[in-house]
């Protein structure tokens, strides 16, 4: 019997490797880390290049241990990171030969993405990098909506002594850097485009990007490369940004591969005082929800100035971590359920292994000694609890007749799950189905 998921079709870029591992690092660092009130802080509170300077001047991340990131991600349980290479400040985490604007000529004195890159692949991750597209540094990117100097009186003027198309060039540059010395890259994840530039400024678009010149020199150094949605062309994934979709991500209603970009709080760089965080429990339902729809989740952490993951952060990725040992298989190389299984039980998610023909029945509210699966008697041949391996026992209970429903409606079973009274120790518990 076939059954119904849905199938992205096929893009330039290599995602097979990707709706696989489902999960991932997002890293936002950069000299935002000192202020440690938020990444757009330059933005946000309108300050001159020459007032930012001070950062840049006292940036010394001196706690730096790239191993120690890669150790805490890959207990995590993810398998693949993405790191700002260049934030929309300007600043260069890499030693690029087009810019000043670097971290080789701060107090550190080195380049941060080489031994980074080093790190994750000694665990096994898989290599992203997020280049900004803005960019409040470079003297020819033309002052837009979300520039600091956007209130300057003198803003329009200034941008008659901008060109775009410099500025482009320099985008150019420095991507065939980032694709070039640093072996295999898997996930290149710009940002971003925006129409809207307000009543004053005209958005920034495919067109100040060069996006199709760009996209051909990306195929050419790295042509598996996942590419992110945010050039407006040429994308192999949609990234919905601080949401969770409530179906799995369509365009022009055909389904593509997404995935979910989120944060611990709310936000993305180091905010010391910020005290929104979600706690454990959340971010693994997040991690279920978003595989129970097709899609990956790729979550973020901003390290702090001295170069550390903060401790909360660390907290997170440890209780993710402790969930993932027993329960990882219900996300690497799971999807959304078939159609032909009807919708989960309240409070629950399904994800489905469709090499093993497994079905995994997460459960976000504990109920009282059953779980009542409509129609699936027919399909399931074991039950386990994934936690521990022990049995879940099952009982099959005839569907009730409803008026004008078909005999053939009328046949169908409920499969009920004789639960243990007491959750199970564990953040999420997680029935595996073993199907026929």
């Amino acid at each position: 019997m076939s059954l119904t998921i849905p199938q992205p079709e096929a893009t330039a870029g290599d995602t097979s490797w990707f709706t696989h591992d489902r999960f991932g690092l997002f890293i936002h660092w950069g000299l935002y880390a000192l202020p440690a009130r938020h990444e757009w802080v330059q933005s946000r509170e309108k300050t001159t290049a020459e007032e930012y300077d001070r950062y840049f001047r006292h940036f010394d991340p001196d706690l730096y241990d790239p191993k120690q990131w890669a150790r805490a991600a890959a207990g995590a349980g993810m398998k693949y990171f993405v790191v700002t290479t260049k934030h929309h400040e300007g600043f260069c985490l890499f030693d690029s030969q087009h810019t000043d604007f670097k971290s080789t000529n701060t107090l550190c004195g080195r380049d941060l993405l080489r031994p980074m890159v080093d790190a994750f692949r000694e665990h096994d991750m898989r290599v992203g990098f997020y280049h900004s597209l803005l960019d409040w540094r470079h003297p020819h990117y033309t002052i837009d909506r979300h520039h600091p100097r956007r209130e300057d009186p003198d803003a329009a003027a200034q941008n008659e002594q901008r060109e775009i198309a410099r500025y482009a060039e320099y985008l150019y540059n420095q991507t065939e850097e980032l694709l070039s010395r640093y072996g295999t890259v898997d996930v290149l994840w710009y940002d971003f485009s925006f129409r809207d530039g307000g009543p004053v400024f005209p958005g920034k678009t495919k067109e100040d990007w060069q996006s199709e010149r760009l996209i051909e020199l990306i195929r050419k150094l790295q042509p598996n490369v996942v590419l992110n949605d945010r050039l407006q062309i040429g994308g192999d994934i949609k990234t919905p940004e601080q949401f969770q979709p409530r179906e799995w991500v369509r365009v022009d209603g055909k389904p593509v591969v997404w995935e979910a970009c989120q944060t611990f709080s709310g936000s993305w760089g180091y905010y010391r005082d910020e005290e929104s965080w979600k706690s454990v429990d959340q971010l693994v339902q997040m991690l279920i929800d978003t595989v129970s729809k097709g899609g990956n989740l790729l979550l973020n952490v901003g390290p702090t100035g001295r170069g550390e993951f903060d401790h909360r952060a660390l907290d997170r990725l440890a209780g993710m971590g402790e969930w993932m040992k027993r329960h990882s298989r219900s996300i690497y190389g799971c999807t959304q359920a078939p159609a032909e299984f009807g919708p989960a039980p309240q409070d629950c998610r399904y994800t489905y292994h469709p090499e093993k023909n497994r079905l995994y029945l997460h459960v976000f509210t504990w109920p009282f000694k059953n779980l009542h699966l409509d129609g699936m008697a027919d399909r399931v041949e074991y039950a386990q609890l994934l936690s521990d391996a022990s049995e879940v026992r099952m009982r099959s209970t005839p569907a009730p007749a409803e008026h004008g429903s078909t005999a053939a409606e009328q046949s169908k079973t409920t499969l009920t799950l004789e639960l243990p009274v007491k959750k199970p120790p564990v953040t999420v518990p997680v029935i595996e189905l073993f199907l026929k």
